[in-house]
């Protein structure tokens, strides 16, 4: 047993052995093969490499010779055209050098016949000049002849001849001149009447007369009892913060809104139509919609500024005077609407200044602005065509525009032809039948004066004359008037106004005191 474990490990030691020795003789023989391919593909790649060299190389041979001759061509060709051209230089330059041989020639054919002619003209000339001599000898002895005829000298004869001509010339001069003068006279006012009429005929425009009323409609008569509120609360709130009268009366669907100031009245009407689209009507809501409405009035007022110098086609106007074009269209003057007076006259003077061949953007310009002093925001104690042209200077207008504002009422001299255009076709404006009324300015003026009186006294806050006039409602501080000196206010003011002013049928004088205690709960 023992022998035959040692014979069966002796067996397997041979057996891997033998095995050991195989595997390896194998893989020597696997590793050469392998070798020997990967030889065999080494060369194949080597010659395909260089197959693709040759090729490469050939086809680089085949580039370079390509551009080569494309260069040489190139070459030839621009040695040709550089031949060619300098073939065409000695063309030209023959050809001038063979113009230039015949101007020489006809230049030295010319001298010889100027020489010739210049040897005729001396000839001439001093045949000329003994003449002259024989011909003044025989003046002279003519002269002495006429003198000893009429016993004058030349210079006496002479100084009466022209004696008589002068006296002539004035008489036809003087029927010539007045000939003229007739007749320019009679053509100017002819033109004249023409250029007026045609500016007229092509700068037509409406002229209604301004009124105190605006009328605000209404879809149904129930919103009236909202407007007039709990006791009348509402409307007294509307009236105390626009400073104009609502009549809320038999009128179906309608509310009259009275004023003179056109812009309380457009305030109080916008007011109206966000308090009644919104629904909500009470005191503090109508006081917060009015200080709205006033801004929006403001931001609208410049608005139609621009859109007044842009419909004019009036360029680089300051700001400010843009803001007082605006606030023209909230401003009458003798029931006119200033705005449309201001278009209406600048139009009037662009028309006018193209006819009679001067500057119309200047023209219109001055036309526009010349009445630019009614809407002063400070309004002092001058005239408004010397207000408007002070105000033209301090927003760097030009001369000749600061001239017409200044002179269109007669205030300055006029010292261009722009100003007496600016008065004449202010003047146009104003004489179309209807397009003013003289009570409305001094009724405004009168009510305006009425305003200032009252606003005059310490504690006096805002002042409101209504119904046309005949009521004055004053609203005072709170902190500084008492119950007692609100009385003695009215007193006072009603007899200022009794020594001060005049004025029909009696003036009511109501002072409104009003304390209010405000606070947030946070």
């Amino acid at each position: 047993m023992p022998d035959l474990i040692l014979y069966i490990v002796v067996a397997s030691v041979v057996a891997l052995t033998a095995g050991v020795v195989i595997g390896r003789y194998l893989l020597i023989q696997f590793f050469k093969k392998h070798e020997e391919d990967s030889k065999e593909k080494s060369k194949l790649i080597l010659k395909e490499a260089q197959l693709q060299a040759e090729t490469t190389k050939k086809d680089k041979i085949l580039e370079a010779k390509e551009h080569f001759l494309k260069l040489k061509s190139e070459f030839e060709e621009d040695s040709n055209k550089k031949k060619n051209l300098i073939i065409q230089n000695e063309q030209k330059i023959k050809q001038r050098e063979q113009t230039v041989s015949k101007q020489l020639e006809t230049n030295q054919r010319r001298e010889a016949e100027l020489d010739s002619m210049r040897e005729n003209l001396s000839a001439q000339l001093e045949i000329l000049n003994k003449r002259k001599e024989e011909t003044e000898k025989v003046r002279l002895s003519q002269v002495a002849k006429l003198e000893k005829i009429a016993n004058l000298t030349g210079e006496e004869a002479k100084a009466q001849l022209l004696e008589a001509i002068k006296e002539e010339a004035k008489t036809e001069a003087s029927s010539y001149i007045k000939g003229i003068t007739d007749e320019a006279k009679l053509t100017a006012t002819k033109e004249a009447k023409k250029i007026v009429l045609e500016t007229l005929q092509r700068t037509a425009t409406e002229h209604a007369i301004e009124n105190c009323v605006s009328i605000f409609n209404i879809e149904s008569d129930d919103i009236k009892g909202k407007i007039i509120g709990r006791e009348g609360r509402n409307i007294r709130a509307l009236e105390a913060a626009t400073g104009v009268e609502i009549i809320v009366d038999d009128t179906p669907e309608a509310i009259i809104i009275s004023g003179f100031d056109p812009v309380r009245r457009e305030v109080a009407r916008l007011s109206l139509h966000r308090l009644v689209s919104d629904g909500r009507i009470h005191p503090a809501r109508i006081e917060e919609i009015v200080a709205k409405t006033f801004k929006h009035i403001d931001d609208e007022i410049i608005e139609i500024g621009e859109r007044t110098v842009i419909d004019l086609g009036i360029h680089g106007l300051h700001p400010e005077l843009i803001k007082m074009v605006g606030r023209m269209r909230f401003r009458s003057s003798y029931g006119q609407n200033l705005l449309q007076h201001s278009r209406e006259v600048a139009n009037l003077c662009a028309t006018m200044a193209s006819e009679l061949g001067l500057n119309a953007k200047v023209a219109k310009r001055a036309g526009l602005l010349h009445d630019i002093g009614k809407v002063s925001p400070d309004e002092p104690e001058l005239p408004h065509a010397i207000l408007g042209m002070e105000l033209a200077k301090k927003y760097k207008e030009s001369p000749e525009v600061c001239n017409a504002i200044g002179a269109h009422h007669d205030e300055i001299e006029m010292t261009s032809m722009i100003s007496p255009i600016v008065q004449i076709c202010d003047a146009v404006s104003g004489a179309r039948p209807g397009a003013r009324r003289e009570v409305m300015e001094s009724y405004i003026k009168r009510l305006k004066e009425l305003e200032a009186l009252a606003l005059s006294f310490d504690g006096v806050t805002k002042c409101y004359a209504i119904q046309a006039g005949r009521e004055l409602r004053i609203m005072v501080d709170a902190d500084s008037v008492n119950d007692e000196k609100a009385g003695m206010l009215s007193f006072e003011i009603s007899k200022k106004i009794e020594t001060e002013m005049q004025y029909p049928g009696q003036i009511k004088v109501t002072v409104i005191r009003e304390m209010r205690a405000i606070n947030y709960a946070k």
